[in-house]
């Protein structure tokens, strides 16, 4: 792999960044872009020739020049390393954590720890992909996050059918103790994953995709615990299968975030 360094006089702002990551978004051959802004400089690690690049950047009427074109070395590549061990540890996180909730929603009876929990598992899944998309260009990343938010949108339509399902059906007071304790632990594993994705500093969609994705993750955990004390309060099962729909609610927002990544 190669890097070849522009020099762009007009990139004063992010705005001038986002223009010219469209611009390049379709050239397959293109792995990674870093950006310096304060001193008007492009980094662009690809495979094969520059000529599609330079057409593209010399489009854009930003003063675009190249500088130099030179193989890439090893600590070049150390942020797709870093990445990788990142996301490694989230997909065991996350996966664990969606083995005990929906063993234990089911025990328990509680509709917002099975909701949680296949969200935890379409993160799992999340985070598998981000894995395929290391290293890759930056085409095959944004589709890879489009995947991700279509996965996540067919789980909210499934959870939203479980859970007129059981607003219909007879009412079940879930455990609200294994609410509470199982969503506390769950609350720290993704306080511990959002804090690995941020520490990556990473902009790239498939990156972003995942911290969305931990974000949400903790809004749920803390409606879970919340559900489970007014479970307690009213002896009703009706918070569960509330925080339950609003589970949902939140995993189409994000995945729709997703999606307008891509």
């Amino acid at each position: 792999m190669n890097k070849t360094i522009f020099e762009i006089t007009q990139m004063d702002c992010p705005s001038e960044e986002n223009l010219i990551r469209m611009k390049l978004d379709g050239i397959s051959t293109i792995q990674k872009l870093d950006f310096d802004i304060p001193n008007r400089k492009l980094t662009v690690f690809h495979s094969g020739e520059t000529s599609a690049i330079e057409q593209s950047i010399d489009e854009l009427k930003l003063g675009g020049k190249k500088l130099s074109t030179e193989s890439a070395e090893a600590n070049d590549l150390a942020e797709e390393k870093a990445q990788t061990k990142v996301l490694w540890a989230v997909l065991f996180i996350n996966f664990a954590f969606f083995a005990i909730e929906m063993t234990s929603g089911l025990l328990s009876r509680s509709m917002g720890l099975v909701a949680d929990s296949l969200d935890m598992m379409a993160d799992s899944f999340v985070y598998a992909i981000s894995l395929y998309a290391v290293g890759s260009t930056l085409l095959r990343k944004k589709r890879i996050a489009r995947l991700a938010g279509y996965f996540q949108l067919t789980l909210a339509v499934l959870g939203f059918v479980e859970v007129v399902r059981r607003f219909i059906g007879p009412e079940q007071v879930p455990d609200y103790t294994t609410m509470i304790v199982v969503s506390a632990f769950a609350l720290g594993a993704n306080a511990v994953c959002l804090w690995l994705l941020q520490k990556s500093k990473s902009r790239e969609a498939h990156m972003q995709a995942s911290v969305i994705f931990t974000s949400n993750d903790v809004i749920i955990n803390l409606g879970v615990i919340g559900s489970g004390f007014l479970v307690h309060w009213l002896r009703s099962g009706l918070p569960d299968l509330i925080i339950g729909t609003l589970v949902f609610i939140v995993v189409i927002r994000g995945a729709l975030r997703i999606l307008k990544l891509g």
